[in-house]
């Protein structure tokens, strides 16, 4: 709700600059999406080796 209410405001300021920003969105969001997928598969990554490390303090029964 708060990022639309700048949007407006912005919009009653600078109009054209409003209207290139809601242009533009689409193609920032679609440009974001490979980065989304990388910072998802080295969260996995991490994930993975966080396991792998805890692994022996977990077969031994620690809490």
């Amino acid at each position: 709700m708060m990022k639309f209410l700048l949007w407006l405001v912005l919009l009653v300021l600078c109009w054209p600059l409003a209207l290139v920003a809601l242009l533009a969105w689409p193609f920032v969001w679609l440009l974001s999406l490979p980065f989304r997928a990388v910072g998802i598969a080295v969260d996995g990554v991490f994930a993975l080796l966080r396991a792998l490390v805890m692994l022996p303090a977990r077969v031994l029964g620690a809490k």
